[in-house]
């Protein structure tokens, strides 16, 4: 069977026969939660379900769940995280271990909702100047601190039946603007950024998947890092990043021009799957004729990826939400 290299959310909480049928010719790679596609437990596990059914295969489910702001499923259904910042402000030492127990925690509610995949741990590295709608996601502003919490993060997703997506390579930190809105500027000079924000990267090169940002590095390339043939081959050779890698949503303002030609750019510069989230029709076509099916290099890095999915290691959830709290109540 053909898969199209791109992953689409859908509109609602529910498939509609449109949906289902295009979703069933067009063979997405993946699909991608969000909150407006979120009711309660039931309701969404049968969502994963019709999704999986729709393409007829174990098709990889995303979500955007960091815990604190970045959380689509939320109380009362599911448990409420402090943003990472705040909580590894507040446990200082313990940290990894904090970091690991929340991922655990949140691997436990995903798999049971038959999510198999999380867009973290963020290896983006913290400055002063870090725009407020990544400052208290990040884990540290430390190569050391951010690449340990990393490890932690992405562990406790794994041992819980899911896979992590590292995110935002090459780095996102010197972002003083929303990529969601416009592009960030990046003017540091290789030999910095190659000491700090890579850096984080190529420690974390390991884990089986990525996600671009879009963020110009105007001493290396004045495009996006997304269609960027030298920044994708910079993450790919000098990272030492060879594994499935995925843009951040192509819809977002940061990037300029079509759908069809960013998708197109995209994968030309190196970026594997082409990621869209709102789930509009139209858009989605587009990606598709822009896109067509997995390259034989993406094919075999999807492999690699999708081999890493395991049945979750056995833990007692309670036990580790009362060692997890056991730390917070310790640090308040």
């Amino acid at each position: 069977m053909q898969v199209g290299c791109y992953i689409f959310g859908c509109m609602g909480p529910e498939l509609s026969l449109n949906e289902i049928d295009f979703f069933s010719e067009v063979q997405p790679w993946g699909f991608i939660i969000f909150s407006r596609n979120i009711i309660n437990r039931e309701q969404l596990y049968r969502l994963t379900s019709e999704l999986r059914k729709s393409v007829g295969r174990e098709v990889p489910i995303l979500i955007d769940q960091e815990g604190g702001r970045v959380q689509r499923m939320r109380s009362p259904e599911w448990r409420e995280h402090l943003p990472a910042l705040e909580l590894l402000n507040m446990v200082g030492e313990l940290g990894a271990r904090a970091m690991y127990l929340r991922s655990r925690i949140i691997a436990s509610e995903l798999y049971d909702v038959g999510i198999d995949v999380n867009c973290g741990p963020l290896a983006d590295i913290l400055t002063s100047q870090t725009h407020k709608i990544l400052f208290n996601r990040c884990y540290g502003s430390d190569v050391s601190s951010v690449v340990e919490i990393s490890k932690a993060v992405a562990l406790g997703l794994q041992d819980g039946g899911v896979l992590p997506v590292l995110k935002h390579i090459p780095g996102y930190g010197r972002a003083v603007v929303d990529g969601h809105e416009t592009l960030p500027f990046v003017t540091e000079p290789y030999d910095i950024l190659s000491q700090t924000d890579f850096e984080s990267f190529r420690q974390l090169s390991y884990l089986p998947m990525a996600m671009t940002a879009h963020i110009s590095y105007t001493d290396i390339d004045a495009i996006p890092a997304t269609i960027s043939r030298k920044m994708l081959t910079l993450i790919r050779e000098d990272i030492g990043f060879n594994n499935l890698i995925m843009t951040d949503d192509i819809s977002m303002g940061a990037l300029q021009g079509s759908l069809s030609d960013l998708s197109r750019l995209s994968l030309e510069a190196g970026c594997d799957l082409v990621l869209h989230c709102n789930g509009r029709f139209t858009e989605m076509e587009e990606v598709v004729y822009a896109c067509g099916y997995l390259s034989d290099q993406s094919k075999l890095r999807s492999e690699v990826a999708l081999s890493q999915r395991q049945s979750p290691k056995f833990s007692s959830i309670k036990e580790l939400e009362e060692e997890l709290s056991n730390y917070l109540g310790v640090c308040r």
